[in-house]
């Protein structure tokens, strides 16, 4: 009983076959199976979002999904962001609006605001707020975070 199970997935552009155990968390994998670092673990419960990571585009807390649910699925973590000839406009702009202190959080929320822009090109003020809510700063950058996401999308 609880012997392991196959993954087969894309994370970041590469394909990984393994056999993991059954109730291996998302993070845990990325983190120790892949040395993908950047996607931090911070609460555990799915509350602070450092663990944020796009699966077939979309947001999802790692801490809260087990890597057998990822079979044959595209992950993009926040290393797979980075563009051929330098930072993705994300991350570039966290840096130039000076949205990170402690950086904790900082993959995270670079991760999920790039779904967001995804969605929506051009966010409101509120509609930052309202697509990161599911991210948490202890810092306190929120004013920069969300000035990072509309330079990147665009004011409107």
């Amino acid at each position: 009983m609880g012997g392991l199970v196959p993954l087969d997935t894309e994370v970041n552009g590469e394909r990984h076959r393994r056999e993991v155990e059954p109730r291996l968390l998302l993070v845990d994998f990325l983190r120790e199976y892949l040395r993908l670092t950047g996607t931090h673990s911070g609460c555990d419960d799915g509350l602070c979002g450092a663990c944020t990571v796009l699966v077939d585009g979309e947001p999802v807390k790692s801490c809260l999904m087990l890597a057998a649910q990822v079979d044959g699925a595209r992950i993009t973590t926040v290393e797979g962001l980075r563009a051929e000839d330098g930072p993705h406009p994300v991350q570039q702009a966290f840096v130039d609006a000076e949205a990170v202190q402690c950086g904790y959080c900082t993959p995270g929320f670079v991760v999920a605001a790039t779904a967001l822009l995804a969605r929506d090109a051009a966010p409101t003020d509120d509609g930052v707020r309202e697509g990161l809510v599911g991210n948490l700063c202890r810092c306190g950058c929120y004013q920069n975070i969300r000035k990072a996401v509309r330079s990147v999308g665009g004011s409107r």
